[in-house]
C-alpha cells in the first residue's frame, strides 16, 4: 500500500511517499516557486537527489510533474500504485475533531474557514484540487493541524472575552502543530510502554509551540485563535500586550492588518535581533558578543521556560519533556540553556547526549527528576497513517 502525504504551501509543494507495510519512504521532495519564475522541483529517492528547473505555473503542474517523474525515475510502474493521497489541512474549527476522508463538504466547509487561515488555506485547496483534477479516483483524506487540540476543555479554549465573540464569532483558542505534536505523543507512548503519562512536547522551530499532553490527550497549547500568541518565534512576536497594535497604529500610521503582518513576519528573533530569524544565525551572532542576538536568544529561551514552568504545574509534575522540530532537534545550545533554566524544577541533562543532533535521543541524566528527549517529528507520517486507516475503513 502506497499513500503520499502532501503539504501545499503558497507557492510550493511539499511530498513524501511512503510504503505503508514497513512505514519507510520512498520517495520524497519539494516542488518550488510554483507560479514564480525559476520554479524548480528537488525529489529524493534510493539515496540520489534529483534537482531540475521546471516551468510550473500552478499546483497542477507541480502535481503533473511529480506524478511523471515517479514513474519516469521508476519509482512506481504505474499511478494504480498509488492507493491513497493525505494532505495537511490547516483548519478544521471545532467540526473537524480528526482526520476525514475529503468529500465536496468537507472542501466546502474548508474554504469557508478562510478568515481563519488566510494564509495556509488557498494553497491547500488548490493542492486538493490538483490531485483530485489529475487523479480522481484516488481517495484523499484531510488531516487537519487543529484537530489534536479539539480535547482542550472550555476553561482553556475560551478567552476572557464578551462570550458572543466565541458564540457568534467562533473566537477561541484552537491550537496548531497538532499533527506534529499527537506524533510526539504516540514516541513517547512506545518509549514509555504505558498510556498514561505527563508529557510537555516542545516543537520549536521558526514555528513554534508548546503542548501539554496527559494520557495521549491535549491538555493546553501554546498557539490560539491563530499561530501568532504563544512562545517567540523565528517572525512571529508570540504573547504581546494587545494595547500595543492601536499605540504603533497611530505613530506609523498603519491599519491593524498592517501591524498584526509585522507581528507575523518582522518579530520573534528577527525582529529583536535585527538580522535573522534563524537560530542558527542568532546562535553566530552571539558567539561574536552582539547584544541584540544574545538578548533575542535569551527572550526565545525565557518564553520557552516560562510555558514549560506553568505546564509542569497544569499537569501536576511531568514525566517527560520532548523536543522537537527544527530548533528542538537541532540545537545544542539551546537545549542546554532551556534545561539550565529548569534546573530548579530538578531538570539535570547529559552534556554528552545533548551533543547529537537529528535522532531520538534521551539527554536527561538517570538522577534528573524527569525525562527529557530529542524526538525528530513526522507530521508526513502521521499523516500517511491516518490516511491509510481511513481508505481501509
Amino acid at each position: 500500500m502506497k499513500i503520499i502525504s502532501i503539504n501545499a504551501g503558497s507557492s510550493s509543494l511539499k511530498f513524501s511517499l511512503f510504503d505503508m507495510s514497513n512505514e519507510t519512504v520512498i520517495a520524497s521532495g519539494l516542488f518550488e516557486r510554483i507560479g514564480i519564475e525559476g520554479s524548480c522541483y528537488t525529489i529524493k529517492f534510493n539515496g540520489e537527489k534529483i534537482e531540475e528547473e521546471v516551468e510550473l505555473t500552478s499546483h497542477t503542474d507541480a502535481v503533473k510533474v511529480l506524478l511523471d517523474k515517479l514513474i519516469s525515475l521508476e519509482i512506481i510502474k504505474s499511478l494504480d500504485e498509488i492507493n491513497g493521497i493525505g494532505h495537511r489541512l490547516a483548519h478544521g474549527k471545532e467540526k473537524y475533531k480528526e482526520s476525514v476522508i475529503i468529500t465536496d463538504e468537507v472542501m466546502s466547509d474548508f474554504e469557508s474557514y478562510m478568515e481563519f487561515a488566510p494564509i495556509h488555506i488557498p494553497p491547500q485547496v488548490r493542492g486538493v484540487n490538483a490531485f483530485k483534477e489529475v487523479l480522481p479516483e484516488v481517495p484523499m483524506v484531510g488531516v487537519f493541524d487543529t484537530t489534536f487540540h479539539q480535547t482542550m476543555d472550555k476553561t482553556t479554549y475560551l478567552y476572557p472575552v464578551p462570550y458572543k465573540w466565541y458564540s457568534e464569532y467562533g473566537v477561541r483558542k484552537y491550537g496548531f502543530h497538532g499533527t506534529s505534536h499527537r506524533y510526539i505523543a504516540s514516541q513517547v507512548k512506545k518509549l514509555l510502554g504505558k498510556d498514561e503519562y505527563r508529557l510537555i512536547s516542545c516543537h520549536i522551530g521558526s514555528g513554534a509551540s508548546i503542548t501539554a499532553i496527559k494520557d495521549g490527550k491535549c491538555v493546553d497549547t501554546t498557539m490560539g485563535f491563530t499561530p501568532l500568541p504563544g512562545i517567540m518565534m523565528g517572525t512571529r512576536s508570540g504573547d504581546i500586550d494587545p494595547s500595543i497594535i492601536p499605540y504603533v497604529m497611530e505613530k506609523e500610521g498603519k491599519n491593524a492588518a498592517e501591524i498584526v503582518d509585522d507581528l507575523n513576519k518582522a518579530s520573534g528573533l528577527v525582529g529583536m535581533s535585527e538580522y535573522s530569524s534563524d537560530m542558527r544565525d542568532i546562535l553566530a551572532r552571539c558567539d561574536e558578543g552582539d547584544e541584540k542576538a544574545i538578548i533575542a536568544r535569551n527572550k526565545y529561551v525565557r518564553r520557552v521556560v516560562d510555558y514549560i514552568a506553568q505546564y509542569y504545574v497544569l499537569l501536576g509534575g511531568a514525566d517527560i519533556i520532548v523536543f522537537t522540530a527544527g530548533v528542538g532537534e537541532n540545537s545544542i545550545p539551546v537545549r542546554r540553556q532551556i534545561c539550565e533554566e529548569l534546573a530548579c524544577l530538578g531538570v539535570k541533562i547529559d552534556l554528552d547526549e545533548n551533543n547529537k543532533r537529528g535522532e531520538t535521543v534521551k539527554i536527561s541524566t538517570d538522577d534528573s527528576s524527569m525525562l527529557v528527549y530529542v524526538i525528530p517529528t513526522d507530521e508526513e507520517l502521521m499523516i500517511a497513517r491516518d490516511t491509510l486507516n481511513l481508505i481501509n475503513r
